[in-house]
């Protein structure tokens, strides 16, 4: 008789993805955010993302050299990288500045801390967030779309300034159509809103990603900017504040980062529900009109305790023990 009892070790059950099956379909699902923010912004903007990605690729090759690792290159992750800093920036960015952000989201946060899956942020937002604290002007100025022509002000920094007023259905402000679109100013990746959801809709279909997060997150900014008006409560304007800045971007390809992010269910609604609560609080009560990389990074930083208490006990464990 045939034997058909194997012993091995675990795990047991497999998948046939593989990291860079995974990378590529993220670089996919990136595709119509950065082709929206070429026709939007122009070629500097196609120009800042090959430099970044440039930048990203090469900072891998040199750090696994030189800390005498195996070349990991070819995973896709460094172009990941690379592409996600580069939709987080100003099309009008200095060159040099894109290079040394790329440095410090591959370089530091990245490979001094193992490489990819021992990082304890996202590495683009992490990058992002030093660029925004040592470049602020540079990080700060933004390009009208279809115009060779400084930007006055962002949707939300708009929102911010007069924040006594409620935007109804565009009027006097950027219309939703617009902001849909992508025809406002903004970073290169995050200004169109079909773009990233055609890229959602990707990765969902590939299965690289779950809706719980993206849609948590999405909704609980919806939730309490409704709730938290400028005018009183239930007055604000929801639809505003999803179409505007860096939140759909966020929620969908950064929030959503494998190594970041809890591995339970449970897990991810506290997670995506934190992202969401203090997106708000930063965006209406703190001095810079966005916050949605603060706020991921911060609940990056908390993921390994939701882990910890969200985890279930495995067979035959002591509760607490973990």
């Amino acid at each position: 008789m045939e034997n058909r009892l194997f012993v091995c070790s675990s795990p047991h059950l497999r998948d046939n993805a593989t990291t860079q099956r995974i990378m590529l379909d993220v670089i996919i699902a990136l595709l119509p955010p950065a082709a929206a923010g070429i026709i939007y912004f122009g070629l500097r903007s196609a120009l800042i993302i090959a430099v970044t990605i440039a930048a990203s690729v090469l900072t891998e090759y040199l750090m696994r050299k030189g800390l005498k690792r195996d070349q990991t290159i070819s995973d896709l992750s460094a172009v990941v990288t690379g592409l996600l800093l580069a939709l987080n920036l100003p099309p009008s960015i200095p060159v040099w500045i894109a290079i040394v952000g790329a440095v410090i989201a591959t370089g530091l946060i990245k490979q001094l801390f193992g490489g990819l899956g021992q990082n304890f942020m996202n590495p683009a937002l992490g990058a992002r967030v030093i660029l925004v604290v040592a470049w602020a002007k540079q990080m700060t100025t933004w390009t009208e779309p279809l115009a060779d022509a400084v930007a006055s002000a962002t949707p939300l920094s708009l929102l911010d300034a007069t924040a006594t007023a409620t935007p109804v259905g565009g009027t006097d402000w950027y219309s939703y159509m617009d902001m849909f679109l992508g025809k406002i100013p903004g970073c290169i990746g995050e200004t169109s809103a079909l773009a990233i959801l055609l890229g959602f809709v990707y990765l969902l279909a590939r299965g690289v990603i779950t809706w719980h997060i993206p849609v948590i997150y999405t909704g609980t900014v919806a939730l309490l900017t409704w709730v938290l008006g400028p005018e009183g409560l239930f007055t604000g304007d929801p639809l505003y504040h999803v179409l505007a800045g860096g939140l759909l971007i966020g929620a969908v390809f950064m929030a959503t980062d494998y190594a970041t992010s809890p591995m339970t269910r449970k897990g991810t609604v506290i997670y995506a529900t934190g992202c969401g609560l203090l997106t708000v609080l930063f965006r209406l009560y703190g001095n810079m009109p966005e916050g949605v990389s603060f706020a991921i990074i911060l609940m990056n930083i908390l993921t390994p305790l939701i882990d910890r208490h969200t985890i279930p006990v495995a067979f035959g464990g002591e509760k607490g023990v973990g």
